[in-house]
């Protein structure tokens, strides 16, 4: 990994299957995890298609090839601005939403890689923080977090479920 060119740049159309392929291995092992994350048909390739339309779903690439996906948008999570907690900061930020690996990537460390990143990107538009939110079981997320350095803010509630609330004070 370490000979190999990691890039973060903007899903195309074109990317929506292999997009979805991912997802749905993410799907699949968050239910192999026993975790009820992405157990209701959320997300879906409406989702995908959504997220590229919007210029908010991006891929990080190995040597060119597609290896992670997550959509990041910019000021813009209504469920957030209702916290059981406190957010650090009440500034500009990127929230990260739908964190998806291709299997034959999982386990090399390129979901820090990603945050990592995200948080060049945070800074490099001037933008104050970082935040994600993740399932209370969704225990490999829970540890990237942690690892990179998110402070745990609170709970909010999006997608019908409550979630553990997360931000990165970047700049």
């Amino acid at each position: 990994m370490n000979s190999a060119e990691i890039k973060l740049r903007k899903a195309e159309i074109e990317d929506r299957e292999i997009i979805w392929e991912m997802i749905q291995q993410s799907i699949e092992r968050r239910r192999q995890d026993g975790s009820t994350q992405w157990q209701n048909g959320y997300p879906n390739i409406n989702t995908v298609e959504s997220d590229i339309a919007k210029g908010f779903g991006y891929i990080l690439t190995v040597d060119g090839e597609p290896a992670v996906y997550s959509a990041l948008i910019l000021n813009d999570e209504p469920a957030y601005s209702t916290i059981e907690g406190a957010w650090l900061s009440n500034g500009e930020f990127v929230v990260v939403h739908r964190v998806a690996i291709d299997e034959k990537f999982a386990g090399q460390g390129l979901v820090k890689k990603l945050f990592d990143h995200i948080e060049e990107f945070t800074k490099s538009h001037g933008i104050q923080s970082v935040k994600v939110d993740t399932n209370h079981d969704n225990m490999a997320m829970l540890k990237i977090l942690e690892s990179k350095g998110y402070s745990y803010c609170g709970e909010v509630v999006l997608a019908g479920g409550i979630r553990k609330a997360f931000e990165k004070i970047i700049i």
